[in-house]
């Protein structure tokens, strides 16, 4: 599902074809007897909890406002008898006919509704309100679902005002039945099927410590959040293994000087490195320009560390949206320009400094070398991109497969976004987002380049396009594929084997070209 005109990612008709596009592949699921069916139906139960009834506390009140109270009561209509298809399924198991016959309605009955808010009703309200009320209705959408309750109440008043005299409460008793009941442990998992045993039984760990739906918190909620790494140490400390971090020769903090300042780095550093000048990795975390720093990513450069014995710093970038684009990128340009001139310093070889990162950290590995060869800057000696971002469109058949995955999801993709582009929408077309955009002479030249990709992430097409872009400039690519993993699992090699297979796949990448300089 996408909507037939473009839109910013903070825009409520964004935000809501978003949520469309998400339960439509929990649908599928269904539809396709995979995964756990108790499950997909209490997430498809909770998805359409909160997205109806912020759709009332903001789009629907909108509609009327702009003389369309017929189009916002049919739409209030179709909710209501949902609600109660809804309530049976809450109150019912999968193998009963009332459970399966609400579930095949509700299947049918969104799909109709959806497609008709998509073609019809958020056109009209966005040629009615214009763009700048979208963007403040997205805000107030978001909002109205930080506070909706989590189950369905059809008897509950479906107006603007009646949700706002009746939610408070309802939300909490909602939130006590999710405890109770236990559902609350399994909202946040992967439902599908489609992972493998050992990155099942991670993302089940890290639904089990209750993280709220990022996409609907704000920024320094969202950061307070578990992590994947959390779920890491969970996972071990149940099979009662150590959590203490990978050993290393040494981690230091240092502060470099930025355009904001200081700019802190962490600089790893292999054990028994000798007095030979070491090769150098520039390793750049994730995190959507929003989330998470170098705590979070310490796995992924020890793991580099030690499977490759090069050095590795990574830098604590500025993030959005305290600092929007392009302030991460210039941080990551101003750490490689700094390893140039003082890589000796840390006992590295300045002649073989190489580049990578995870997520948004790939994409800027990527666009730091096309801003060294365009300036005619000494280039890294290999890049490694774990399943970066390429481009700010909707693009690729992995935005529809993979728009419910966890723990990046289609919505959360765009909240990311609406925050690190926020006052700056061109960012979107700037060559250092839209990689794909990027032609074939600007390619060639790039160094090799290993692209990483994972089967159950929303960024998996465009990250294998990019990988085919490089090669048609004649870029030495190689593109690997982990099936059976998710988004962020890169770092995890403490509990998953593909993320050690992964972590060794980019050290022998680096150490080939550190052999060749």
């Amino acid at each position: 599902m996408a909507l037939p005109y473009p839109t910013q990612p903070g825009d409520v008709d964004h935000m809501i074809a978003n949520d469309h596009a998400a339960v439509n592949r929990l649908f599928e699921h269904v539809e396709a007897g995979r995964g756990d069916r108790q499950i997909l139906a209490d997430q498809i139960c909770f998805q359409v909890a909160l997205h109806a009834d912020a759709e009332e506390r903001t789009f629907y009140p909108e509609l009327k406002r702009l003389g369309r109270n017929d189009d916002a009561e049919e739409l209030i209509a179709e909710h209501a008898e949902v609600k109660k298809l809804v309530k049976t399924v809450e109150q019912s198991a999968p193998g009963e006919p009332e459970f399966e016959d609400a579930l095949a309605a509700i299947i049918k009955d969104i799909r109709e509704h959806a497609n008709e808010e998509e073609t019809i009703f958020l056109p009209k309200i966005r040629e009615g309100a214009g763009p700048e009320r979208m963007a403040e209705l997205g805000g107030e959408f978001l909002a109205a679902k930080r506070t909706a309750p989590t189950y369905s109440h059809p008897a509950a008043p479906s107006s603007g005002l009646g949700h706002k005299l009746a939610d408070a409460g309802a939300a909490v008793i909602d939130k006590l039945r999710d405890k109770a009941s236990g559902r609350v442990h399994v909202l946040g998992t992967d439902a599908s099927g489609l992972l493998d045993p050992q990155a099942q039984r991670l993302i089940d760990t890290f639904a089990g410590l209750d993280p709220k739906p990022l996409e609907i918190l704000k920024p320094d909620q969202a950061r307070r959040q578990p992590t994947l790494v959390d779920a890491v140490h969970a996972v071990l400390q149940a099979d009662g293994k150590p959590t203490d971090p990978e050993p290393v020769g040494s981690v230091e903090d240092v502060n470099l000087l930025g355009d904001d300042g200081e700019l802190p780095v962490r600089i790893y550093k292999p054990q028994d490195a000798g007095t030979a000048p070491l090769p150098v990795i520039l390793w750049v975390h994730g995190g959507g320009f929003v989330l998470y720093d170098v705590d979070t990513y310490d796995a992924s450069c020890r793991g580099l560390v030690n499977k490759s014995g090069a050095i590795v710093v990574s830098p604590e970038y500025r993030r959005a949206p305290e600092h929007v684009f392009p302030a991460a990128h210039d941080d990551v340009l101003a750490t490689y320009h700094w390893l140039q001139a003082n890589a000796a310093q840390l006992g590295g070889d300045p002649a073989r400094i190489a580049i990578g990162g995870e997520s948004v950290g790939g994409t800027m590995a990527a666009a730091t070398s096309l801003q060294l060869k365009e300036s005619g800057a000494p280039l890294p000696v290999a890049q490694v991109l774990v399943y970066p971002l390429t481009t700010a469109e909707q693009w690729g058949d992995s935005f529809a497969d993979a728009a419910d995955s966890r723990p990046l999801s289609r919505p959360l993709l765009s909240w990311m976004a609406m925050h690190a582009f926020e006052g700056v929408p061109e960012a979107a077309t700037d060559p250092r987002i839209a990689l794909l955009d990027v032609g074939k002479e600007e390619l060639a030249g790039l160094p090799p380049t290993l692209v990483i990709t994972d089967e159950r992430d929303v960024l998996r097409s465009q990250g294998e396009q990019f990988a085919t872009n490089l090669e048609t400039a004649g870029v030495p690519v190689v593109h690997s594929r982990y099936d059976g993993m998710m988004h962020e699992f890169f770092g995890a090699a403490a509990v998953l084997d593909k993320a050690g297979q992964a972590q060794q796949e980019a050290a022998d990448h680096f150490t080939a070209a550190f052999r060749t300089h």
